[in-house]
């Protein structure tokens, strides 16, 4: 599904509203004048207001993209989409729902 293209700049949240950092890998291929986010990149989440009491996980503490985009790579590396699918992690490794793009550029398209 086309999507336009995640960069470092691009503001992600955990389904809780923790911010989303991305630690990119491959710097040199920009789109806006800021890294692209991809498939190999690192995710962290801070923020997150889950509250810890036993039953519950933990605070989300970071994302993990399931579907890039398909046909645009940067670096050998599948880009991040706006519409690309992923899944946040608690501490615990624990599954705790998608993350959510608010902003991103919209300049560049991928698919």
């Amino acid at each position: 599904m086309p999507g336009f293209i995640l960069h470092v700049g691009a503001t992600v949240m955990c389904p809780h509203g923790g911010q989303v950092q991305i630690s990119p890998g491959n710097p040199r291929v920009k789109v806006g004048g800021q890294p692209v986010a991809t498939v190999a990149d690192m995710y962290m989440v801070s923020g997150c207001p889950t509250p810890v009491p036993p039953p519950v996980p933990g605070p989300c503490l970071r994302v993990q993209w399931l579907v890039p985009a398909v046909r645009v790579r940067a670096g050998g590396q599948p880009v991040i989409l706006q519409s690309s699918t992923g899944l946040t992690f608690t501490v615990q490794q624990v599954p705790a729902g998608p993350p959510n793009v608010v902003m991103t550029q919209v300049r560049v398209k991928g698919t």
